[in-house]
């Protein structure tokens, strides 16, 4: 079960994701990061620190609005991905195709 917060912080919305991302609860992830893009917001950073699991069906679920984002050229930071969704973004490359931050502040300040 994973639990999403959604903060605006002045022109970059942060998404902050807690507990397992799996393929019973992905789409709602992917749901929401969709949603946001549709309202505007193109510069947004997702908090992973949380995570203790992610499925391939849960990285399916920010590739897919992070392909979006840069055609609107804005872009999806990932903060403190767990040991075991880092280890997962490593295996499948995604660690070179996400911008990935040791904290929030770190995140929303690159933009």
């Amino acid at each position: 079960m994973a639990e999403i917060n959604v903060t605006r912080r002045e022109q970059v919305t942060l998404v902050e994701v807690n507990g397992r991302v799996d393929s019973s609860n992905a789409d709602e992830l992917g749901g929401t990061l969709m949603d946001l893009i549709e309202q505007g917001q193109h510069w947004l950073v997702v908090d992973l620190s949380s995570v203790d699991y992610m499925s391939s069906a849960g990285l399916r679920e920010l590739v897919s609005p992070l392909k979006r984002v840069r055609h609107e050229k804005g872009d999806i930071r990932l903060v403190q991905p767990s040991p075991r969704v880092s280890e997962v973004l490593e295996m499948t490359g995604l660690d070179t195709i996400f911008q990935i931050y040791s904290s929030q502040s770190e995140a929303l300040g690159s933009y």
